[in-house]
């Protein structure tokens, strides 16, 4: 049988973009929540400057309240080596940090270059025997740029090289948009797979076209075992104007057990981790399959 390994980022990508803000002890019970259905790991939050995401400042609560979680991987993304230093002093797994493939998106997300982001990134790489913690490197509008429209894939291809030469250990593909097709996709990841060899890929996907569940499959079909998504599909990034939300955790869970593919995941648990993560959202989930099974 086919294994599938999912991160559910609801915590973290399904929040950030909140206006109003998130009381912490409710993202703590969203991760507890999450934590029962048996998924294996969860991106908590973002250490990342309050000002830019205001609705993480609670990063190192939230993280300090998962240290009794037991046999759940916990990661955090981080924009720079500040948030690397933020993060390593707690007991967590692994640590996203985030670039772009497209020059003005990673000013507006991050406020420096391409080059002076990967810069960065290499110093955290030549410090991180110091610690326990694993270091994904994840690749924003992999896909497509709200900013500078389509993106060539021989320019992820190339950040993809230099991160594994780096000694990233973990790559992320993000459709930070959600204007891929399955194609698309496709075409992408099985390339990125030729380069990473045996280092494990990531894909992250928003639904903002409603194409994200095709997505997902094309990616599996290319041979990627992990996939990013969020509970109930909430989600956007404040970064990327018109962004919709992530890629429902259910909707890809109920998938995959209909293919007969292991995900580890209780799906009846999910559903009500899927239900709380809704709650808190300010719009309207885009999850499909919970409106259904709830109906039932």
């Amino acid at each position: 049988m086919d294994k599938v390994s999912i991160v559910d980022v609801s915590p973290r990508d399904g929040l950030q973009n909140e206006p109003i803000w998130v009381p912490t002890e409710k993202k703590i019970k969203l991760i507890n929540l999450l934590a029962e259905t048996g998924m294996k790991q969860i991106e908590a939050t973002s250490f990342v400057h309050p000002k830019k995401v205001p609705q993480m400042a609670d990063a190192e609560e939230v993280i300090q309240a998962c240290s009794s979680l037991q046999d759940v991987e916990i990661t955090a993304l981080i924009p720079n080596v500040k948030g690397y230093e933020r993060a390593s002093q707690f007991s967590i797994h692994e640590v996203n940090w985030v670039t772009a493939a497209t020059e003005t998106f990673n000013q507006r997300n991050i406020g420096r270059s391409i080059n002076e982001n990967f810069n960065e990134f290499t110093k955290i790489i030549a410090n991180k025997e110091k610690t326990s913690l694993k270091i994904c490197f994840s690749i924003a509008v992999s896909f497509g740029c709200p900013y500078e429209g389509e993106v060539n894939p021989d320019v992820v291809l190339a950040l993809v090289e230099r991160a594994v030469a780096a000694g990233a250990d973990r790559i992320g593909i993000a459709d930070t948009i959600g204007i891929a097709d399955p194609e698309q996709t496709n075409r992408l990841l099985s390339r990125v797979l030729e380069i990473t060899g045996e280092l494990p890929v990531s894909i992250h996907l928003h639904d903002t076209r409603g194409l994200g569940l095709t997505n997902a499959y094309a990616a599996f079909q290319a041979g990627v075992r992990i996939f990013e998504t969020a509970a109930s599909g909430i989600g956007g990034c404040p970064f990327a104007p018109g962004a919709a939300g992530n890629l429902a955790t259910e909707d890809l869970v109920y998938m995959f057990h209909r293919m007969s593919v292991d995900t580890g995941i209780n799906f009846d648990r999910l559903l009500d981790a899927a239900d709380y993560a809704a709650s808190l959202s300010s719009k309207t989930p885009l999850g499909r399959i919970r409106q259904v099974e709830r109906k039932k």
